[in-house]
């Protein structure tokens, strides 16, 4: 085996940025995410059960337990042992007082995400965990909106209501695009209302609205980087004559659409029944939501030139690299020998150039082909193997550079 340096020219970092599209549909409570439908029908046998292992509307974080049995899954393990390596989901208390040394501490692989809503009305601001934890951030992005400052004339997002949408950063990468947000608001399945970042300054300001009076106004702010929606809109956005709906903070009362309900049942707890009773659905009857942006996924990527030179890798310790006719088996196994030497004949190698003529003996050249390389790091320990899609011929008169990628 023959080993070969990288040389300064020979490695690169480069910075890939993709910017996919993303889209979430809400509607009874329910999630598509990209306009996929759920799946429920298994290989398994597991009925009504998704088949990626998590609850619908979600994604897989490991994409690990697709289509398995419960009693088939695979799952992460440790030992208790004196480095209290354990999982954050296990507690100090429950890993001390719970599992004895040896016992085996399991987690799981169904981990899971997706997009959720918090709704607060102007009596709950002392739950408003969230919106206090980004006052901070929100007063930071002043510069770019005064409708980012937490308090001032134009409201308090500490007492009015406020509809808070979370969208996990598996959704959008490093950050979400500038100008890509689009909210829409459907009744029965006609456009009431839209949000869009036109200015792109983080401002969620509506347009095509039923009621052209409040086309203008800004409803909302996007916290780009970290992946937050706070709507502030609390106007009619459809036209007078539009009934009232629930929305699902409270059974007896109605309102009509506005955007601090947008995405109303987007995992906020709003998805089942009062009292059990299903005259009283807390998702919004009638009512379906789509939020659309664009992500931007930035990827550190290694780039490696591994080259095969001319006169080098032309021997093989492939058993087909030797000729396997019986006149070079014979060969192998005969010896020279003497009063002071003992000499093997070396083997035949196999040519593999093909001549004119049968009758032809085509001139010999060592040949070999190219399949995989193989990555070591300084103390020539294996860190990665990579395969060519087909064999690649080499012979000494040429040379070859092969370019290995590599996230990192």
């Amino acid at each position: 085996m023959s080993f070969y340096k990288f040389h300064d020219d020979d490695l690169f970092v480069n910075t890939i940025q993709a910017e996919p599209n993303y889209s979430f549909y809400i509607y009874s409570g329910s999630i598509y995410i990209d306009n996929l439908p759920h799946m429920t029908e298994t290989k398994a046998g597991n009925s009504n059960a998704n088949i990626h292992g998590v609850p619908n509307g979600f994604i897989s974080l490991y994409g690990y337990n697709i289509d398995r049995k419960d009693g088939e899954r695979i799952y992460p393990f440790v030992y208790k042992d004196g480095k209290r390596n354990s999982f954050k989901t296990i507690s100090k208390k429950d890993y001390d007082t719970q599992y004895v040394a040896g016992d085996q501490v399991t987690s799981s692989y169904n981990m899971s995400a997706s997009i959720s809503r918090e709704y607060y009305n102007s009596l709950g601001f002392t739950n408003r965990k969230r919106v206090y934890a980004l006052q901070n951030t929100l007063n930071h992005y002043s510069y770019m909106s005064p409708h980012y400052v937490v308090s001032s004339s134009l409201g308090n997002k500490l007492t009015q209501n406020l509809n808070l949408i979370s969208i996990p950063s598996i959704f959008y990468g490093s950050e979400i695009k500038r100008g890509s947000v689009k909210l829409n608001f459907y009744i029965s399945g006609s456009l009431i209302g839209r949000l869009t970042d036109s200015r792109r300054n983080g401002e969620l300001v509506q347009e095509s609205g039923s009621n052209p009076v409040n086309d203008g106004k800004v409803a909302g702010v996007v916290l780009y980087k970290e992946g937050f929606i706070i709507l502030s809109g609390s106007w009619n956005i459809s036209n007078n004559n539009t009934r009232n709906y629930s929305y699902g903070h409270n059974p007896t009362i109605s309102d009509k659409p506005k955007w601090i309900y947008w995405g109303a049942g987007a995992n906020d707890g709003n998805s089942g029944m009062f009292s059990g009773n299903p005259s009283l659905t807390q998702h919004a009857v009638s009512s379906s939501f789509l939020m659309e942006y664009v992500g931007n996924n930035k990827t550190q990527t290694l780039t490696m030139l591994a080259h095969a030179p001319y006169n080098h890798l032309n021997h093989s310790n492939n058993p087909t690299f030797l000729s396997s006719s019986a006149e070079n088996m014979l060969k192998i196994k005969s010896a020279q020998t003497g009063g002071y030497q003992y000499v093997e004949s070396p083997p035949l190698i196999k040519n593999v150039v093909s001549a004119s003529y049968t009758d032809q003996v085509p001139p010999f050249e060592k040949t070999t082909y190219i399949t995989k390389i193989a990555v070591y790091d300084e103390h020539k320990n294996l860190i990665g193997v990579a395969k060519l899609a087909k064999p690649v011929r080499k012979t000494e008169d040429n040379n070859f550079t092969f370019k290995i990628k590599l996230d990192i």
